[in-house]
């Protein structure tokens, strides 16, 4: 059943938009409900399989493999046959993969399942963001994603509290059958509440299955050999597939440079804003999957928390993310994004310095909640400013890539950081049954992940320029240009979304059109 909304107008105090808000926070909280529950049940999954850390890693790695390596055809397929259409199957694909993690039998076909969901995960994800993108008038659309992200950003810290009540209880098996009964929700209300949209210029042509395929090949490679070098050392194996992973980046790169219609086409990138982001995220994301997946160990091997009792422990980022992210979402479009991706990625370092504090005995109240509460601040004040940057970066026909690849971007780094971090710190295969060996472990990759998000913070400082009016242009035609035209946007392609025949004001200077095409930020 078609929507009977038309896309681009909604917006967010409307029953429709609600509808669709409802829809994609749906759909991408059960992706951000599996990466972080099963952090919290990964400690009873190995004792029930009786397996070693790497069947872990590869856990929380085989998900992240497949999303990262698949999320950029995810987003071009939406683009092409409906971000509706591919959303929904996503939801369908990802539930039936959720069943089979939750009758595993062994750590094998878990992992084998969770590469399954990864799949189903890499359809639906970037069809969220690109939704509410193609849905929401120009000047709702700031405050539908901190709706989305402040949702979203709930489902992602309810997890922890979720996972640890389901682990101590019905059993871990409960973390992924959850996902079935929220799928039977979102796909009936995105049939009949959610307007199709697709890009009509990607109507012909290929896919970008060669790139696709190596960039798949790439991750795939190197995370085998950060995973296998704690315990096969410098081995031909590991060397082998280290060399390989390099070299499927190179021929990923050539592909997509010679390709006339690549996965990934490097043009995007002569956003000078859209490119920044991209590193930020990088950096911000590898630090939170690290952080994320060590923690929730940290909790219950070394200071004795039960699965629930770690869960709980993360509760105080669900309250502050829903309280203030749609605010600083708001805000991000005021003031742009140099000063919220500057202060959170330090905010989010000091938490997680202070997490150190978390040893053996360690106290809630004065060792574990400062370092929460520190960390979701900064959360708040990136996350919400950091998705509208990435997507305001871009013209409104490319929602659904832009959001690929910068989805792409984050979870690749936590790909990389979960399967890095601890060889990097010394973390032998068994670390998750002793808690001295985890405890030193953890204290060496806390300022591991707090550098990296310094860098990001640095990053963002000296690239992220405070957005000005175009010189010499005139007023601006909605309430988003007064603060997010740039002198440096690249010229609009013809028959853009913002062209002028479709609402955008021509400057003066002869310059990009001050419309949603702009390199907005």
């Amino acid at each position: 059943m078609a929507a009977a909304a038309d896309p681009a107008t909604l917006r967010t105090g409307s029953a429709a938009g609600r509808w669709v808000l409802l829809t994609t926070v749906l759909g991408s909280t059960m992706v951000l409900l599996d990466s972080t529950v099963v952090n919290v049940a990964l400690r009873r999954i190995g004792e029930d399989l009786d397996t070693d850390l790497a069947a872990l890693q590869w856990t929380v790695n085989a998900y992240m493999l497949a999303l990262a390596g698949l999320i950029l055809l995810g987003g071009a397929l939406g683009d092409r046959y409906g971000r509706r259409r591919v959303f929904v199957i996503g939801v369908v694909w990802f539930a039936a993969a959720s069943l089979l993690c939750g009758f595993a039998p062994n750590a094998q076909v878990l992992v084998a399942a969770r590469a399954l969901q990864g799949v189903g995960g890499a359809l639906l994800t970037p069809g969220s963001l690109a939704l509410i993108q193609a849905s929401f008038h120009p000047d709702d659309r700031s405050a539908a994603v901190g709706l989305w992200s402040g949702f979203g950003g709930v489902g992602a810290a309810v997890g922890p509290f979720l996972g640890g009540w389901l682990v101590d209880g019905p059993g871990w098996r409960w973390v992924f059958l959850l996902n079935v009964p929220l799928a039977a929700v979102c796909v009936p209300v995105a049939l009949r509440h959610v307007p199709e949209s697709k890009d009509g210029r990607q109507a012909q042509g290929r896919f970008d299955l060669p790139g696709a395929a190596l960039g798949a090949l790439a991750l795939a490679f190197l995370t085998y050999a950060l995973i296998s070098a704690p315990d096969d050392g410098a081995s031909a194996v590991v060397i082998g597939s280290a060399v390989a992973g390099v070299a499927a980046v190179v021929a990923f790169l050539y592909v997509e440079r010679h390709s006339r219609e690549p996965m990934m086409p490097l043009s995007v990138f002569a956003s000078h804003r859209f490119s920044s982001v991209n590193v930020v995220t990088l950096c911000v994301y590898g630090a939170f999957g690290g952080f994320f997946f060590l923690a929730a160990l940290q909790l219950q091997v070394v200071s004795g928390y039960s699965a629930l009792g770690a869960g709980t422990a993360l509760l105080p980022t669900t309250i502050l993310m829903l309280l203030f992210s749609a605010r600083s979402g708001a805000i991000g479009q005021r003031i742009g994004p140099r000063i919220p991706l500057t202060l959170g990625p330090l905010l989010c370092a000091a938490g997680m310095l202070l997490m150190m504090r978390a040893g053996p005995g360690a106290s809630y109240a004065l060792d574990v909640l400062p370092a929460v509460i520190v960390l979701g601040l900064g959360m708040v004040t990136l996350v919400a400013p950091l998705t509208a940057t990435v997507l305001a970066s871009v013209d409104q026909s490319r929602a659904g890539l832009a959001s690929g690849i910068n989805n792409a971007a984050a979870r690749a780094a936590g790909l990389v950081a979960v399967a890095a971090l601890p060889l990097l710190v010394g973390m032998g295969p068994e670390a998750y049954r002793s808690a001295v060996e985890f405890d030193t472990a953890f204290r060496r990759a806390m300022p591991l992940c707090a550098a990296l998000l310094a860098a990001g913070a640095l990053l963002a400082w000296l690239t992220l320029r405070a957005p000005v009016p175009v010189k010499g242009g005139p007023e601006p035609c909605h309430p988003e240009c007064q603060t997010y035209c740039v002198v440096d946007a690249p010229p609009l392609e013809s028959g853009s979304a913002a062209s002028t025949e479709d609402g955008g004001t021509p400057p003066a200077d002869g310059g990009p059109a001050r419309g949603e095409g702009a390199d907005t930020g």
